[in-house]
């Protein structure tokens, strides 16, 4: 297997610079909803559902005109101006009555192009049926797509777009914040150390007793005085040495490559070299001589080779290696980019990478 890329990011064993607890927690009730919607977008040149594949788009325009007064029962329309999309966004917490949304286009019909559409009164629904926010507005499609009688060009995905700032919040969701007693902290990466050393800095700060941690992805903290939106704004910007684990990332279709500093490899031997095995096919022709009896006949001729590459040897690595003199030992070997991933994966299956090993 081929890798057009290869990214090896070392981190150097160097004292970390501590981090905000913001950007290691979330906090406990502090999150967006997802809101969903469904409309018409109008306005297309020509490149919009073909209503007689998408009946749906059809329905939906009649309704909508005769929410606003026109009658077009019986009525047969075939616009081809005409989409029928998916709307959607995050409401985001503390979001108020009036604020704003960016929302996501999609269509969901045959249209082949959604560019410079525009997308008509929509509402967005939450997860409970109810209306939260309204969007309408120009569409800002993600791509372009041409087309000829005999040919067709895309780039990127027309039918797909956004609306900055196209919805308008209507209605706000109902969370008191203020009269919390207690607030959990959600780390993003579990982890028992980390947890315990964000409890340790906040009792250090502002009192014993007033963190507890939980487990490895809660920390608990009970709100002192009477505003508990001013503790976390304090409590956000203490800052932690957050502990991480040992981990080897491999992308196989980029064929890049991350590890951390903390891998080590225990006591293992590696090999590295290949075979190249050539066929060539080169058939001759054979005719009779000239006013002699016979027939041209094609004779096949093979030519097979195989070829070792160089000796790469046999490398010894020690216990308790660290990353960098791993891939100095690599490298010593004359291992090509495209065949570190399979040593890697190799090594892991040998019980030998002390390390997560993550194949994306």
């Amino acid at each position: 297997m081929r890798f057009a890329l290869l990214l090896l990011l070392l981190a150097q064993p160097v004292m970390a610079e501590p981090v905000r607890i913001k950007d290691l927690v979330e906090f406990g009730g502090v999150r967006g909803n997802d809101l969903v919607g469904y409309g018409l977008v109008v306005g297309l040149n020509g490149t919009g559902d073909g209503l007689r594949n998408s009946p749906f788009t059809e329905e939906i325009m009649a309704n909508l005109l005769e929410r606003l007064g026109a009658n077009v029962t019986g009525e047969e329309f075939r616009p081809k101006n005409v989409a029928a999309v998916f709307v959607t966004a995050t409401l985001p917490p503390f979001a108020r009555a009036g604020s704003k949304l960016d929302v996501t286009v999609s269509a969901i019909g045959d249209a082949k192009s959604l560019q410079g559409g525009t997308l008509v009164m929509t509402p967005l629904n939450g997860a409970d049926g109810q209306i939260y926010a309204v969007a309408q507005g120009g569409l800002i499609a993600g791509g372009i797509a041409a087309e000829g009688q005999a040919a067709r060009v895309v780039q990127g995905v027309p039918t797909s777009g956004n609306i900055p700032s196209g919805a308008r919040v209507e209605r706000e969701v109902a969370f008191d914040f203020g009269g919390m007693e207690d607030v959990r902290l959600a780390l993003r990466e579990p982890d028992f150390t980390t947890a315990e050393r964000i409890e340790t800095v906040i009792n250090a700060a502002f009192g014993r007793d007033v963190a507890e941690m939980l487990d490895a992805g809660t920390v608990s903290v009970r709100v002192q005085g009477n505003s508990p939106a001013r503790m976390m704004a304090k409590l956000e910007g203490l800052r932690v040495d957050p502990e991480t684990r040992a981990r080897v990332v491999v992308d196989q279709r980029s064929g890049t490559i991350v590890m951390g500093a903390d891998v080590r490899i225990s006591p293992v031997a590696v090999a590295q070299g290949g075979l190249t095995l050539r066929v060539s096919e080169a058939p001759v022709v054979s005719q009779p001589n000239p006013f002699a009896q016979g027939e041209t006949i094609l004779v096949p001729r093979t030519d097979a080779s195989i070829e070792q590459e160089p000796g790469t040897g046999l490398a010894q690595i020690d216990g308790g290696t660290s990353l960098s003199e791993v891939v100095a030992g690599l490298n010593a070997l004359g291992v090509a980019p495209n065949d570190m991933i399979d040593i890697l994966k190799s090594i892991s299956a040998a019980g030998a990478l002390h390390a997560e090993f993550v194949v994306n």
